[in-house]
């Protein structure tokens, strides 16, 4: 009988109707997915990671989760690209954006000439 693992990608999203342990266990099984496909044994991404092995297991069986873990084997299996949403840019309000065009300069004004014109005698 043939024991290798083999991980059945699930083409289910994360939604609010999932449980926090179903989404615990979605990103676990990412993150063990990720680890296979790059061809690494726990002990090695563990190492890669500077985690305990021990830690790595625990996180893959879905038993803990630390967000800063998250953040350390997504950066060493470089996927920190799924964090991508979560990132916030910035937005200027109409308001103000319209405030900053109206500031704008419209048009070129005349330089004011330093040169003293010479009094005429007349």
């Amino acid at each position: 009988m043939d024991k290798t693992n083999k991980i059945i990608v699930s083409t289910r999203h994360i939604d609010n109707a999932m449980s926090d342990k179903a989404i615990v266990e979605t990103i676990s099984a990412f993150i063990k997915q990720k680890r296979l496909e790059q061809n690494k044994t726990q002990s090695q991404l563990a190492e890669d990671t500077n985690l305990n092995r021990s830690t790595l297991v625990e996180f893959e069986k879905g038993k803990t989760s630390n967000i800063i873990t998250l953040i350390q084997l997504l950066r060493t299996l470089n996927q920190l690209q799924v964090l991508q949403p979560f990132q916030v840019d910035q937005q200027i309000s109409p308001i103000l954006l319209a405030e900053m065009e109206q500031a704008k300069r419209k048009r070129a004004s005349k330089t004011k000439s330093t040169i003293k014109k010479p009094k005429s005698d007349w």
